[in-house]
């Protein structure tokens, strides 16, 4: 049973050398040759498991193998004592290695010994007449699947005194008349992870025993130092580092920075010593272009540092590749292969691997020098410049010297003390590092996500290269065309939430999260404009800084220059934080390893030390305390206690989801016993634990394979109906909105059959493509562009025209239309888009013809504004009254989205009649002119009370199709003016959508600010704030999810309910040494009462009545809301009143569907008052809590279909409905009962309401609208 158990941290020892009998025969050519090139072999290989548990009573073995290993066997190698004799060479050429040894060798599967033998001695092995110093190097396997393998060599010398008569002596005697010549052996640890320090120091921790020890013990203690790596387990993913001693050494192994991170326990400043910035980035864009990459030096053991060291700096992009960074000198036919490749070997080879190929980039680490070895230096093409200048102002700021950090200090008595100090510096400088280069792929790859069709998972590359600058070009196409990039897009368009998606977010300036907001043509604001007049290191991020502000204020507020150093730039946005702080668990010390009861007992001491430290823990600290639920664990699973294990794992849940050890767990729990299974469902937590990996199996048995593939965008080849033409335009990124596509295919098929053929749909695109790029070219001088705003962008320019304000090109953008005269450069404003008051074609007379002019009359001038148009008229009268008709709706409904729409229509008009050049060019473009007809429409006419009281509309899934309903919104304070990373931060809005995902929206700003988190797959139904570290979530698939609200990741799931959960409360802590509580309620009527800070169980209950549907805690009661009945519940779960449905309402289907439960005070009383809504009804009914029995009051809703959702705001209620034709929201006065305002909130019903700090109410709407209203309170 193994294979079911976790890796640790050896997968295997391995030591080659010369075998006894080699050397007796050695010992008979040494006047022969000097320092001969003998052929090493493989002398010993160890692996676990080192122990098994003793034979039962019936004789039977069993399958239990304590030791962390998944290792796989093979056939073993015995010694073949007929062997012949092997002959050894002057030239360095040897036969084949030879495996040999005394005993079975049970080897790995995944370990070639053939190719280890020549890696461990990649120079060959020579008998020397002189000792050498320990020398250490590390190696890389990677297997037919890219799985790799690592490995840390060290090579040491010992004496071999040759007698007369030919025989050996070892043991390091002097005895007279005997040749004194020594010999290497090789020790390789192999490890699934890249432990490079940390192995190293095993090894020279075992070295140092090694050379005191006598001959006939050395396998034996070759075989115990194996036997106790295989006992340390791995740290998961966090903030955890596993610390066990090996005298005389105390041994770190760091854990991953996250989960989608490789181990990283190397020194990542290597690179920065050997090269300077700029050819980094020659070797990073070597790398992303997949060259066939050679590594030279004369140190083997830089270079698998220095090629580990970028392969972390291009992280999260993945070498596809071959990696081998060390090559023997029997492995130079390696570098014939065809295809790309990442290798290294020794300098003495570069003429001839200089000369065997042309276009390899070799990299001299030594001399720091990176060639080509067709020429004299690299012609590669150069990352981008805005990226390439950024990184080499950050890395000349890079403090990377030991010796100075340390200076003041005093000298470290304890070896330990100086290499615990020594690491934490490390730490540090391997952070700055990790960010600076996360940072450059960034700045290099971050718009490439504005180019992803996330639905039909296309990536369009040729708008993609048009938006870049032409120096860029050959750089990106090159990369756009890798297996390396190819990946990078199928994690961006799986929305993975990695380092670089969180960077992304937050170097992201507010101008394009605001963009990011609406669905508008790609062109260049007037910032991106400007900042390319701007130094690369000035160029730092802006930020609205204004609480609720008036959205139609786009000023930014600038920020300091700050310096770019190792302790001067506090990097949290990518990778791990340095403030957060790392804890170590110290392993206990080794038994004797090759015994099973002394196993058995270190494993029992090491369960009680963590079971020990998960019970000190505070509960505020979980993410530490899963770590060690995580060990525990895995202790357990080796333990043979998998009924413990499946526990700890359990306890994960509720700690941090994010290292549930999936695989393992499904082992696990196949590999129970059938007493054991039955012992496990006992525990209603893990019968629920086995039935969900059950049900996860199955699913994903079920699940059809998903090839991963990213489609490019290509240009139709045969003829489209509707439905293929609303996909290809949408996958070509021209517009996403279904609608708008279909009235584009109305006017591009008008007079003809209802199908495009490809040569229109290949016009209009390079049509709109041409017109993109001449907007992206536009010059516009530093006068003007002092006039725009920062967000604004030029769509539209026409040709040169006589206009009333002079001659010049007319320009219109989002906002606005201004002239742009001749001559002299200038700006003249002919209105605003809002400011218009009439737009007209009317003709003057010009010698015998007349010619078109557009006349405009805006409310800011008296004299009309004209411009002699020509042939462009037409156009141009057709896409201002568009922008106007546009502006006006979104100015009516407060949702700016509708002017992007228009905006969006009008190029569109622009694009139709370029592509058609037709007669009937015009009416065509009369197709998409919505907003011009839609004006005068009576729906979409806004009542002056609902204007008024209306600030801003949001739409959540602009990037959905089709849009999903807004089920609940959750508004959370903020501190303004603190840093994010200090806790406070702007307010946020959290919106769950209806298929389970939640988006973050900055409250000051109301521009999205993370990617979505994904909470399971079904509605959500409820949200609570519980404190700063965790955010609750009621879902319909009956779990409670828990988002950490600083890091917007959800890691934590509550599994106790077995029904939908549909409400969630807060109990009041009474004083501050209080433990706060939390209720949910399931629609079975089961309430559950938990304890915050430990997120265990205190109570749970049931109460009868028919779906609860919500719950409320008022003066220590908890009332509850079924659909039959409002229940006021004792904390004992025994009901104290009731009030039951009334009489008039009985034939209701559904009953009650919220309610809500306040004081109410006035100047002469206070009553306590009692609100309930009804699915069905368009009415609410009032009780007085003190007499349930008296008369209740009915508040009637006019044009309400039933109640959805209720909040108190002040003194008023604002009750979310589903009206008759459109969602509507009521206000309603708690002193008088009387319905102050009605508000035509939305296309479809309400669906959820929240208060922002009593100033403003925020409204989401079924799927039919899909947005957020947000209504100032009076």
């Amino acid at each position: 049973m193994a294979e079911i158990f976790p890796s640790g941290l050896l997968e295997a020892c391995v030591v080659l050398g010369v075998s006894n009998e080699r050397l007796k025969e050695l010992g008979l050519l040494q006047d022969k040759v000097k320092e001969p090139l003998v052929e090493a072999e493989v002398l010993q290989v160890h692996a676990p498991p080192f122990v098994t548990k003793e034979s039962s009573s019936n004789g039977t073995q069993q399958d239990l193998a304590p030791a962390f290993s998944r290792t796989q066997r093979r056939r073993s190698f015995k010694k073949k004592r007929d062997r012949p004799l092997s002959t050894i060479s002057n030239s360095g050429q040897t036969n084949e290695p030879a495996v040999a040894t005394s005993n079975d060798l049970s080897v790995p599967q995944n370990i070639d010994l053939i190719a280890l033998l020549q890696l461990c001695f990649p120079d060959g092995l020579r008998i020397t007449s002189e000792s050498r110093e320990d020398y250490y190097h590390f190696l890389v396997f990677t297997d037919v699947f890219g799985n790799q393998t690592h490995g840390v060599v060290a090579q040491y010398c010992k004496p071999v005194h040759f007698h007369p008569d030919n025989g050996i002596h070892q043991n390091g005697h002097r005895l007279n008349k005997l040749q004194r010549l020594f010999t290497t052996y090789s020790i390789c640890i192999i490890s699934k992870y890249p432990y490079y320090n940390g192995l190293r120091d095993c090894l020279s921790s075992f070295l140092l025993q090694l050379k005191t020890s006598r001959l006939f013990d050395f396998e034996e203690q070759v075989k115990e130092f194996s036997a106790k790596l295989a006992l340390v387990p791995i740290p998961p993913p966090g903030p955890l580092h596993v610390v066990f001693n090996l005298r005389p050494f105390q041994i770190e192994l760091p854990s991953r920075l996250d989960v989608d991170r490789p181990v990283m326990d190397l020194d990542l400043h290597l690179p920065f010593l050997c090269f300077k910035p700029e050819q980094i980035l020659e070797i990073i864009s070597s790398i992303l272009m997949e060259q066939r990459v050679v590594f030279l030096s004369t140190d083997w053991a830089k270079l698998t540092l220095v090629s580990e060291c970028f392969m972390i700096f291009i992280h999260p992009l993945r070498w596809q590749h071959t990696f081998v960074p060390v090559l023997s000198r029997q492995m130079l036919d390696f570098i014939m292969a065809p295809t790309a490749f990442l290798m290294g070997c020794h300098t003495s080879h570069f003429e001839e691997v200089a000369e065997e190929l042309d276009d390899l980039v070799l990299i001299d680490i030594d001399k720091g020098t990176v060639l080509s070895s067709s020429s004299n230096r690299l012609e590669l093409p150069d990352v981008p410049l805005t990226a390439k200048d950024c990184f080499i102002f950050q890395a000349k700021g890079l403090q990377l010297h030991y010796d100075l950090d340390v200076c003041r200090a005093g000298s470290h008595t304890d070896i330990n003390e100086l290499r615990a100090h020594r690491r934490q510096w490390q730490r540090k400088v391997n952070t700055v590092i990790l960010n600076i280069t996360l940072e450059l792929t960034v700045n290099i790859f971050s718009e490439v996500c504005d180019f992803l069709n996330y639905g039909h998972r296309v990536f369009n590359s040729e708008e993609f290269l048009r938006s870049r600058e032409m120096t860029d070009h050959t750089f990106y196409k090159k990369v756009l065309d890798t297996h390396i990039f190819h990946s990078f897009l199928r994690d961006r368009l799986n929305q993975k939430n990695d380092a670089f998606t969180r960077m992304q977010l937050n170097i992201r300036s507010e101008t394009r999260r605001m963009r990011a907001m609406t669905e508008s043509p790609h062109r260049p604001t007037m910032e991106e404009i400007s900042r390319k007049y701007l130094r690369p290191e000035n160029c730092l991020n802006s930020r609205l800084g204004m609480s609720m502000p008036n959205l139609a204020d786009h000023r930014l507020v600038a920020v300091p220059v700050r310096q770019m150093s190792m302790r001067t730039v506090p990097f949290h946005s990518g990778s791990w934080s340095p403030s957060r702080p790392i804890k170590t668990f110290k392993l206990p010390e080794f038994p004797p390893p090759l015994s099973y009861q002394y196993v058995q007992s270190y494993y029992n001491d090491l369960i009680k030390e963590l079971s020990k430290a998960i019970s000190t823990s505070t509960p505020d600290d979980s993410a530490l305390m899963a770590r060690f639920y995580y060990l525990r664990g895995l202790v357990n699973s080796v333990a043979g206690k998998r009924v413990d294990a499946l526990r700890d794992f359990q306890s994960l849940y509720k700690t941090d989801m994010d290292i549930f050890p999936a695989e393992l767990l499904n082992a696990l729990v196949e590999s129970l016993p059938a007493e054991e299974r039955r012992t496990a469902e006992r525990r209603p937590d893990l019968k629920r634990l086995i039935s969900r990996v059950k049900r996860e199996n199955e699913r994903d048995r079920a699940r059809p394979i998903d090839d991963g593939t990213v489609k490019r965008f290509e240009l139709p080849k045969k003829h489209l109906h509707m439905e293929d033409f609303v996909q290809r335009v949408q996958e070509s990124g021209i517009v996403r909105d279904q609608g708008t596509i279909q009235r584009l295919f109305e006017a591009l098929t008008v007079g003809q059959q209802k199908q495009v053929d490809p040569e229109t749909f290949c016009f209009f695109y390079n049509y709109w493509k041409e017109t993109e790029g001449a907007a992206q070219d536009v010059d516009l001088p530093a006068g003007v562009l002092e006039h725009l705003v920062t967000d604004e962008c030029v769509y539209k320019l026409s040709s040169s025209v006589k206009t009333s304000h002079g001659v010049g090109k007319i320009a219109m953008t989002q906002r606005r239309l201004f002239l742009l005269t001749e001559g002299r450069p200038g700006y003249v404003e002919i209105t605003k888009f809002r400011d218009i008051e009439n737009v007209k074609i009317s003709s003057t007379p010009f010698l015998l013809l007349r010619i078109p002019t557009l006349k405009i009359k805006t409310s800011l001038r008296k004299e009309m504004f004209e411009a002699n148009l020509k042939s462009e008229c037409d156009l141009w009268h057709l896409m201002i009254k568009e922008m106007w008709a546009g502006r006006k709706m979104a100015d009516d409904h407060k949702d700016p989205q509708f002017m992007e729409q228009a905006l969006t229509n009008a190029l569109l008009m622009d694009a139709v009649v370029g592509c058609l050049q037709s007669q009937k060019a015009i009416f065509a473009a009369t197709k998409l002119a919505y907003f011009d007809k839609k004006k005068l429409e009576v729906p979409m006419m806004v009542p002056k009370t609902t204007s008024e009281t209306l600030k801003h509309k949001i739409n959540p899934s602009l990037d959905q199709t089709p849009p999903q309903a807004v089920d609940v919104l959750l508004y959370t304070p903020g501190q303004l003016g603190v840093s994010e990373l200090d806790s406070g931060g702007n307010p946020k809005l959290w919106c769950a959508l209806s298929d389970g995902k939640v988006l973050v929206f900055d409250a000051a700003s109301w521009s999205m600010q993370h990617n979505s988190v994904q909470v399971g797959k079904s509605r959500l139904n409820c949200m609570l704030a519980v404190n700063q570290q965790q955010l609750w979530i009621g879902s319909k698939d009956s779990f409670i999810y828990i988002i950490n609200p600083w890091s917007v990741s959800c890691n934590k799931q509550l599994t106790e309910h077995r029904c939908e959960v549909t409400g969630l409360a807060l109990e009041e802590r009474t004083d501050k040494f209080s433990q706060t509580v939390a209720y949910s309620c399931s629609e079975d009527g089961s309430v559950i009462v938990w304890d915050v800070s430990t997120l265990q169980v205190r109570r749970q209950f049931r109460v009868s009545c028919d779906r609860l549907q919500c719950i409320q805690i008022h003066t220590s009661m908890l009332w509850c809301c079924g659909g039959d009945c409002l229940l006021e519940v004792r904390r004992n779960g025994t009901v104290h009143r009731k009030v039951s449905l009334p009489d008039h309402l009985l034939s209701s289907p559904r009953g009650f569907s919220c309610f809500l439960l306040f004081n109410e005070t006035t100047a002469i009383s206070q009553s306590e008052q009692l609100w309930a809504g009804l699915a069905d009804a368009g009415e609410l009914c009032v009780w007085h809590c003190r007499d349930l029995n008296k008369p209740f009051i009915r508040i009637q809703l006019k044009d309400c279909a039933g109640v959805v959702c209720m909040i108190k705001v002040k003194n008023q209620i604002w009750v979310g409905c589903q009206g008759k034709t459109r969602g509507k929201i009521y206000v309603v006065n708690t002193d008088r009962y009387t319905v102050e305002k009605e508000l035509m909130a939305h296309d479809d019903s309400v669906q959820t309401l929240c208060s922002a700090e009593d100033r403003y109410v925020l409204s989401g709407a079924a799927r039919a609208d899909g947005k957020i209203a947000i209504w100032k309170v009076e």
